[in-house]
């Protein structure tokens, strides 16, 4: 199992239309094949900074679902409201 930490910092004024648009990427990703959990938080010192961390079975199955056609129309929608670029960080156990 890897886990995946995605970083994304939000515009100012958009965050209820981030919250939505994120729910959707989070609902397609809960079908992907190889995720098995994931949540959202919200930086203490920073509303706008947002990370959420996934668990995917294997790095295949979250590089098959990261560069899948589906992912890049939701991150579409998402990529607008966000006024710094997602970065994403694979870890795995020790």
């Amino acid at each position: 199992m890897i886990r995946v930490l995605i970083e994304r910092h939000i515009a100012v004024s958009l965050e209820s239309a981030y919250e939505e648009c994120s729910r959707s990427v989070l609902r397609q990703a809960i079908d992907a094949t190889g995720f098995v959990s994931g949540e959202t938080l919200v930086d203490a010192s920073d509303p706008n900074h947002r990370l959420t961390l996934c668990n995917w079975r294997s790095s295949a199955d979250w590089d098959r679902w990261y560069h899948s056609a589906e992912r890049k129309e939701l991150m579409a929608n998402l990529l607008p409201m966000m006024d710094k670029e997602e970065k994403v960080t694979v870890l795995k156990q020790s």
